[in-house]
């Protein structure tokens, strides 16, 4: 089984209307403001499914900051869903720091949504202010046992839209402050596994972290995934496409070329993800 952990779906209102959003969604305008930026819906995305012979996708939206936005939005992930409940997995998505979010997180788990994200801080950090808004939030996925995924980038190299002043600090900050969290990291948790290796509190720290490929034939050589693999173990790394960011087909491309064995390919396609949502 091949699972996709990391895709975006649109409502029609977006897709047909973006620039609607810009004025009051700067993060939004921010990614995508360029019409090259795709923004597709359910439909698109499940046929790129079957085109890429992938079985399951976990969808989401963008963390908008307006409430009756990431509603609308929400309610389209949980429509679906419902449309097709064998091939898609979704999750709830808001700005962490909306008043509503805790109560937005309750309505979606409790209409059969099975995670949070990609929750991002594209115009911040993950400061202690965030952590504290985020707290919340996190409490509720603690309890429910679903997995929560946040956004994450290198803090060094080339600059690309979405890219943001976070650190490595502050992810791991926000590790230890919810260590009981089933936490996704998107695009490699911007390298944080590399300080696995270290003999002090590093690996225990992460024990309940992932890590999404998400991006990553825009960001690093097809070594990645067996580097990842060695340093984040085994178990720790899912698929995801970004789509329709990319096609799955690059990444199964690289994923060929970095010589993993079969069963660490089966483990990032499909065992990992599966294992984490227990599917």
């Amino acid at each position: 089984m091949i699972i996709d952990f990391h895709t975006h779906i649109f409502s029609k209102a977006v897709r047909e209307n973006r620039e609607k959003y810009f004025p009051s969604e700067s993060a939004f305008r921010l990614l995508y403001d360029s019409p090259k930026s795709k923004l597709v819906g359910d439909d698109d995305l499940l046929v790129s499914m079957d085109e890429h012979e992938v079985d399951v996708s976990v969808v989401f939206g963008f963390p908008w900051r307006n409430s009756d936005t990431f509603r609308q939005e929400n309610d389209y992930i949980i429509e679906a869903v419902q449309r097709s409940p064998s091939r898609l997995i979704g999750f709830c998505c808001f700005d962490a720091s909306a008043a509503s979010a805790a109560k937005e997180t309750l309505r979606c788990l409790e209409a059969g949504l099975k995670g949070v994200g990609e929750l991002a801080f594209y115009e911040s950090g993950i400061d202690e202010a965030a952590l504290d808004k985020l707290e919340p939030v996190m409490e509720i996925c603690r309890e429910a046992d679903v997995p929560i995924l946040v956004h994450t980038n290198e803090p060094v190299g080339h600059v690309y839209p979405g890219k943001t002043a976070i650190t490595l600090q502050q992810i791991y900050n926000m590790i230890r402050r919810f260590p009981e969290n089933k936490i996704v990291l998107a695009h490699w948790g911007g390298g944080i596994f590399f300080f696995t290796m270290m003999k002090k509190e590093v690996r225990e720290t992460l024990k309940n972290v992932w890590f999404d490929t998400a991006a990553s034939p825009f960001l690093y050589d097809p070594e990645i995934y067996k580097t990842a693999m060695w340093f984040a173990g085994q178990d720790k790394v899912l698929f995801g496409s970004d789509y329709p960011l990319i096609k799955p087909s690059r990444y199964f491309k690289e994923i060929k070329e970095s010589a993993l064995s079969k069963e660490a390919v089966d483990r990032i396609l499909g065992i990992n993800a599966g294992n984490l949502l227990g599917i």
